[in-house]
């Protein structure tokens, strides 16, 4: 399967940055244009956020706006959508691919029910494409610090773009699934220390992978190992003194080379099966490196479940995900539980087991709009941290 050629419209001049980059706090908007999401006022945007290093980088994005009015109490609430894996090549990139430019696949249509569900609320939707997808440089896939940061910062730019008729005191959510609800969760547990002004009500997680040494071996050798691949250009994008490339074989150089340019349907019929031991010099597994350094480090740094939210979360995770497994959910819960945090795990309905994680967004959308739509509306949480 080829990745889709980019459609008519896609404007690429718009995401090649100004070099050097304009001086400016963390969500300061770079440049705008016009976007075409159907029923709304889209803004397409560049933005300064900050990479894991804590260097900033230029991060592309959309401000949706519905174009029916607010008829809740106070100012219409913002959230942040953070996206499904769309893959790995600027062609991926969801400010793209939503509104039907770069190279839309099967998961686009899963992207646009999540962004309608919360449009369908009445919210403005903040979405972000995250680091190096559209904009130069590789994307660091399921990396926390990276996409915790592009996360907030893209409420901070849509507290800024002018004309959008959106207050900046408007209150604020998040929201994600997969590799979003890894990115919304760890926004979560970073928003106290990296943007404590923002005035977040609640943060909607589903199917996060939080432990990424869990996610190795669960991947390798099944349907989704292309997703692997994917964590494997993230650790080199946001940790080069890792080396990682440094042990792959010729196969296994191939694999990176090529993944990094594909879109994710593409990336899961490509890599089909694709057992991690046929990539690597001595014949091991990727998830046999994990405990040694530098990997041991890099994935310590990347377990969401270490700090304290101060915002409610409403974690969810289908006991038939067959690409992140129940208890990386269910352990996420329970790690924030002990720290006390205000957390409600529920349990995410899928219909069938077959393709359940994919089939988990449609539900997870639902879920997400409508009790962050209860966080807006003040309505007490539902916390159930003392259960089992």
């Amino acid at each position: 399967m080829m990745v889709a050629a980019p459609q008519a419209g896609a404007d690429e001049a718009f995401y090649v940055p100004p070099s050097p980059l304009p001086a400016g706090g963390n969500g300061e908007v770079i440049k705008q244009q016009p976007s075409n999401y159907p029923g709304t006022k889209a803004t397409r945007i560049m933005y300064l956020s900050r990479n894991a290093k804590n260097q900033p980088i230029p991060v592309t994005g959309t401000i949706i706006v519905p174009t029916q009015a607010w008829t809740g109490a106070g100012p219409r609430p913002i959230v942040a959508y953070a996206p499904f894996t769309s893959g790995m090549g600027d062609q991926c990139a969801p400010s793209k691919t939503l509104v039907g430019e770069g190279a839309p696949d099967m998961t686009t249509s899963f992207q646009n029910s999540f962004v309608n569900g919360l449009l369908g609320k009445g919210f403005a939707v903040a979405q972000t494409d995250y680091e190096g997808l559209g904009t130069p440089g590789e994307h660091p896939y399921a990396m926390r610090l990276s996409e915790a940061r592009t996360t907030l910062d893209v409420l901070r730019a849509a507290q800024r773009l002018p004309g959008t008729g959106l207050d900046p005191r408007a209150p604020l959510g998040i929201a994600g699934y997969s590799e979003g609800g890894g990115a919304a969760a760890s926004a979560a547990e970073m928003a106290s220390s990296y943007a404590p002004e923002l005035p977040i009500k609640g943060v909607y997680s589903g199917a996060a992978p939080a432990d990424k040494a869990t996610l190795a071996k669960a991947l390798d050798g099944g349907m989704y190992a292309g997703f692997l691949g994917y964590a494997l250009i993230g650790i080199d994008t946001a940790y080069p003194e890792s080396h990682i490339g440094d042990l792959a074989n010729a196969a296994g150089q191939q694999f990176l080379e090529e993944a990094r340019k594909t879109c994710t349907v593409e990336a899961v019929f490509k890599y089909l099966f694709k057992q991690s031991s046929s990539l690597t010099k001595d014949g091991r597994p990727v998830s046999a490196y994990l405990s040694q350094a530098p990997f041991d480090r890099i994935v310590a740094e990347n377990r969401i479940g270490t700090a304290k939210p101060a915002a409610p979360v409403l974690v969810q995770h289908s006991a038939f995900d067959d690409v992140i497994p129940y208890n990386v959910g269910k352990q996420l819960a329970k790690d924030w539980c002990a720290q006390g945090a205000d957390i409600e795990f529920r349990d995410l309905f899928v219909f069938s087991p077959f393709l359940a994680h994919a089939l988990g967004l449609t539900s997870a959308a639902g879920e997400a709009s409508n009790w962050l739509a209860d966080r807006f509306a003040g309505k007490p949480t539902a916390s159930n941290c003392a259960k089992p």
